[in-house]
């Protein structure tokens, strides 16, 4: 195998390792060594990769941002009917499945690097701002057929990225053990509400 194609191979591969510690140990207790422990190689061998721990972790977010983008999630070109695609990206927003494509204790100590380290910074701004993008787009494609009644799309798809992600905040704090989906489903209606002037 060339080099290049064995790169390939193993970056994912050490990346998938690298979340799979920082679930287990938290970004303070996360270290190379760690994975390679977990992984059953030499250090040196990750190092080789990436260099440096803070190389890996932009990796990782990059690898992240895939996840969240990836076409079984917010692609909906295969419903046709306007009423029901509004529906599906609704549902799928405020399910519990989209909110854990990504344990919540790493996306949000990546919210924590974020104020320290302006490239986690960037990566993350550019994560959030791809998805506020998407849903303008879709905010758009429902305003012209009459589902969306909002003028300023922007700003709604603003409010919709802010509720959803305090749906882990909220299931953190403040829901007395109250199932997830139970404030998801307000939010939800919340949402709908503030786009279509109506509750689903």
């Amino acid at each position: 195998m060339r080099k290049n194609q064995k790169a390939e191979v193993r970056k994912p591969e050490i990346l998938e390792n690298y979340y799979q510690v920082l679930i287990e140990e938290g970004f303070e207790g996360a270290s190379i060594g760690k994975i390679a422990k977990r992984m059953r190689i030499h250090p040196s061998l990750i190092i080789h990769y990436f260099q440096t721990k803070e190389n890996m972790t932009l990796e990782l977010v990059k690898a992240l941002i895939d996840r969240y983008e990836a076409p079984e999630y917010l692609q909906f070109d295969h419903i046709e009917d306007p009423r029901e695609r509004f529906r599906a990206l609704m549902d799928t927003l405020f399910s519990l499945e989209w909110s854990r494509t990504v344990d919540p204790g790493v996306h949000f100590g990546f919210y924590y690097l974020s104020f320290r380290n302006r490239a986690v910074r960037k990566r993350f701004e550019e994560m959030i701002k791809r998805l506020r993008d998407h849903l303008v787009g879709e905010l758009e494609r429902f305003r012209a057929t009459g589902i969306v009644k909002v003028d300023d799309v922007r700003g709604a798809a603003d409010m919709i990225v802010t509720l959803i992600e305090g749906l882990e905040f909220h299931a953190h704090f403040l829901s007395e053990d109250r199932p997830f989906q139970e404030f998801a489903e307000t939010a939800k209606q919340l949402a709908v509400t503030l786009l279509t002037g109506r509750s689903e």
